[in-house]
């Protein structure tokens, strides 16, 4: 376990922009404008980041996030402005750069990239990439859209991809460098590409115990020591599922049916038993992996997680289409207003006890 080691941490959003077309559901319109509303509420209530996934379902919004960024860039000022995660290995990374760039510039130098290989594989098919190729498209993507951030003028050749000659990418980023997160489920190889690049790293932790990916921090850091970079300047995030409410009882109780609902079309897809009420119950304990609570308990989860893993960033994915926006919208609410300042002092008091 990790002392508290910084009197800071950034606490944000992440979200699928779910819009299932089941009876309660939101259009993929409606959601869309939905969450220029959420980044613009998370600004006002003090938090640090809301990031977008991306995703090709029709009970999804949110195949293009830069797009969906850009447009509450214009109405922000601090809120850093990120995907959740670009599926790397079905999109170009040239045009990946150039997207978030025009959103770099857009918001003055607030966006990021959280590159991964996804949790859906509908993206392969749509755009002509052999699932085969799952692992090495992702390498040789991540490559080359480092190259690009790296310099102007790219030189490069892979395997997949066309060439590249001699060939100027543009606009440029604001920030030198753009930057670029890995996200990972838990994948070893993953923390260890992650840290042999010196690249910060998202953890989704959607399942189990979260002081389970204590072993996978240590493999990033190893491996960060072992490549030479700075292991102190290292950062760091997870992203779990939550939902807040003004009692502990309301929050379970309005974000289990939604949940479940949610869990059940998935599991049925990839063979999951059905999510039950215990599993749910179990899940928002103060070790497991859902953070449903109100805010004292919330606060209390998120802080145990920091001391288990030396947290960087908190990412709160909550984003269920069948509860009432006006319920979202309380809990973003909630987390900058109520949680983010508890943790934060808690954080500071650890550090002054040390």
């Amino acid at each position: 376990m990790s002392d508290l080691t910084t009197t800071s941490m950034e606490i944000g959003l992440s979200t699928f922009l779910e819009a299932a077309p089941r009876p309660g559901g939101v259009t993929h319109a409606q959601r869309l404008r939905q969450a220029v509303e959420e980044i613009n509420l998370a600004e006002q209530v003090g938090l640090d980041v809301y990031a977008i996934g991306e995703h090709h379902r029709a009970d999804y919004a949110s195949s293009a996030p830069a797009v969906i960024l850009a447009a509450a860039a214009a109405t922000t000022k601090r809120i850093r402005l990120s995907s959740a995660v670009t599926v790397l290995s079905s999109d170009d990374p040239v045009r990946v750069y150039q997207a978030f760039a025009t959103l770099d510039g857009l918001s003055d130098g607030r966006a990021e990239i959280m590159a991964g290989r996804g949790s859906f594989i509908e993206s392969f098919p749509l755009f002509g990439y052999e699932l085969d190729h799952y692992d090495s498209l992702f390498d040789e993507h991540l490559e080359l859209l480092l190259k690009v951030r790296e310099s102007e003028k790219v030189t490069w050749r892979g395997g997949h991809r066309p060439a590249i000659d001699k060939r100027g990418v543009y606009p440029r980023a604001v920030q030198e460098p753009l930057p670029v997160w890995i996200g990972t489920g838990g994948n070893p190889e993953s923390a260890v590409r992650a840290g042999t690049l010196g690249l910060p790293v998202v953890f989704a932790i959607i399942g189990g115990m979260p002081e389970r990916f204590a072993p996978l921090v240590k493999l990033y850091k190893d491996a960060a020591a072992k490549a030479g970079h700075d292991v102190s300047k290292l950062q760091i995030a997870t992203h779990s599922h939550g939902f807040i409410a003004d009692t502990t009882e309301q929050a379970a109780d309005l974000f289990y049916p939604s949940t479940a609902a949610q869990m059940n079309t998935i599991g049925r897809e990839r063979g999951w038993p059905p999510y039950t009420r215990d599993s749910f119950d179990a899940a928002r304990s103060l070790r497991g992996a859902l953070y449903v609570g109100d805010p004292e308990y919330v606060a209390e989860k998120i802080v145990l997680l920091h001391q288990n893993l030396g947290l960087t960033r908190f990412l709160l994915h909550v984003d269920v289409s069948t509860l009432p926006h006006r319920e979202l919208l309380r809990t973003i609410e909630l987390l900058g207003t109520k949680v983010a300042p508890i943790v934060r002092k808690e954080l500071a008091r650890g550090v002054a006890q040390a």
